[in-house]
């Protein structure tokens, strides 16, 4: 059975840094592209960045030079490094391969408030 599990989230100031983490499951890690999706409410499931099992990203234009993705294939981890956090709207931010499968984990919260 597939297991997502995110963390690293909050309540961040204007300007401010997150590193979110995800622990996925072994068997859909090694081989798999990961990503970092997001959803503020009333709004659609966005994608943010992807990064290969060889290690090379692509960001959303949104984020680009802001936000950077990596992983541990050792610990079957994926992070998405978040700073100068100004103009992101509350959203739950979530991993899942890329292309996504159909079930997800609970996500974590990143909202941006002074």
């Amino acid at each position: 059975q597939v297991q997502l599990v995110e963390s690293g989230g909050g309540l961040v100031q204007p300007g401010g840094s997150l590193r979110l983490s995800c622990t996925a499951s072994g068997s859909i890690f090694r081989i798999n592209t990961m990503a970092w999706f997001r959803q503020a409410p009333g709004k659609q499931r966005e994608w943010v960045a992807r990064i290969q099992p060889d290690y090379n990203t692509n960001h959303a234009d949104s984020v680009k030079g802001r936000f950077a993705i990596d992983r541990d294939n050792a610990k079957n981890v994926v992070y998405l490094h978040m700073r100068g956090l100004e103009r992101e709207a509350p959203a739950v931010y979530s991993c899942n391969p890329s292309p996504p499968l159909s079930s997800w984990g609970q996500g974590t919260q990143v909202t941006v408030s002074s």
